[in-house]
């Protein structure tokens, strides 16, 4: 592979962002005197290209490494927190570097192994796939009929399991509270509340004394005893026999008065 020389120098020291920079030391074999030795260089990663620098601020860099076709892994090296990228091809060079601890070792090994284009190539492979099973899912759920929210509020208060138990509003009538908005419990049978237990009827209003009673409370000459006693029981609930029931002495008074009126005595 040929590169302009002036284009990849202008490239490693152009404000363009880098991936990754620091300082690590580079292993270089001393094939004469049969040894080696690791130089302090200050490395840029760009994309795919990493260069190396002597100095941080050197405005050319020393070397350049162009990682496509090769690995980046940990090595066994005299020198601790040591790794390497080895190429693919036969006979290649490895380029044998150690940084300064733990944490810049993984850091290093992390964005050297993201930066080829086969990796690159990859990720998007990855990213079509998700995309299209994503497009499929959306066109099946735009394809499937919705559900009413309707039809679904209907099921769930269909379910006696699912519907919270409230209490019931309590209603006036005629200045009485009414217990029961069914009518009348037959057979003198109380209601029973949320927890199983009997309600309490409520209490009977007290009687009233007809207008037209004597002093020594003798009913009035309409009513009848059997109408003076009241027809309803202690305990049953139902409110429209006590309105009934108290009405007959309005009744009774109404029509003395309209016959008192038909015969002119006011």
């Amino acid at each position: 592979m040929k590169l302009n020389e002036r284009s990849v120098a202008h490239y490693a020291t152009c404000d363009s962002p880098a991936d990754h920079t620091g300082f690590l030391r580079k292993r270089v074999e001393r094939h004469h005197h049969h040894g080696t030795s690791y130089q302090r260089r200050w490395f840029v990663l760009k994309g795919n290209l990493l260069f190396y620098f002597e100095e941080r601020e050197s405005r050319e860099p020393m070397g350049l490494v162009v990682l496509e076709g090769c690995t980046v892994e940990l090595c066994e090296a005299a020198e601790e927190f040591a790794f390497a990228i080895r190429f693919d091809d036969a006979g290649a060079r490895a380029y044998v570097l150690v940084a300064d601890g733990q944490a810049a070792m993984e850091a290093w090994v992390k964005a050297l192994s993201r930066a080829s284009f086969d990796y690159m190539r990859l990720v998007v492979r990855e990213l079509e796939k998700q995309l299209e099973e994503a497009c499929k899912s959306l066109a099946a759920c735009r394809k499937s009929p919705r559900r009413s929210s309707s039809s679904g509020r209907k099921r769930h208060l269909s379910n006696p399991a699912l519907q919270p138990l409230q209490e019931k509003p309590t209603t006036l009538e005629n200045g009485y509270s009414t217990w029961s908005s069914g009518g009348c419990v037959a057979g003198g049978a109380t209601s029973l509340d949320h927890n199983g237990g009997q309600m309490k009827p409520p209490p009977l209003p007290p009687r009233r004394r007809s207008a037209a009673s004597s002093a020594t409370g003798s009913p009035s000459p309409g009513l009848s005893p059997a109408m003076l006693e009241s027809p309803v029981p202690p305990e049953t609930i139902c409110f429209s026999k006590l309105h009934n029931w108290y009405g007959q002495e309005i009744a009774v008074l109404r029509r003395e008065w309209q016959e008192r009126q038909k015969r002119g005595h006011p």
